[in-house]
C-alpha cells in the first residue's frame, strides 16, 4: 500500500468524494479522515492515476 497524505481532506463529504472516485476507477484503498491519508494498493502508472484522480477532485497529495 502506498500512503498519500492530503491536508485538504476536512470532512466526511471529502471522504465520500474520494471513496466514490477511487471506487469507480476500481482501486483498492483505505481512507483515514483522522490521519488525512489515503492508502492505495497501487504502484507505477496505477499510482499516478490515483494521484491524478485526487488532484482532479481538488486534493493535493504527498506520498509519505
Amino acid at each position: 500500500m502506498t500512503v498519500l497524505r492530503t491536508d485538504d481532506m476536512h470532512c466526511e463529504k471529502c471522504v465520500e468524494r474520494i471513496t466514490k472516485a477511487l471506487s469507480a476507477a476500481d482501486f483498492k484503498f483505505e481512507v483515514s479522515l483522522a490521519d488525512k491519508t489515503v492508502s492505495v494498493d497501487a504502484i507505477g502508472e496505477k499510482l499516478a492515476e490515483a494521484k491524478e484522480i485526487m488532484d482532479d477532485l481538488g486534493f493535493d497529495v504527498v506520498e509519505v
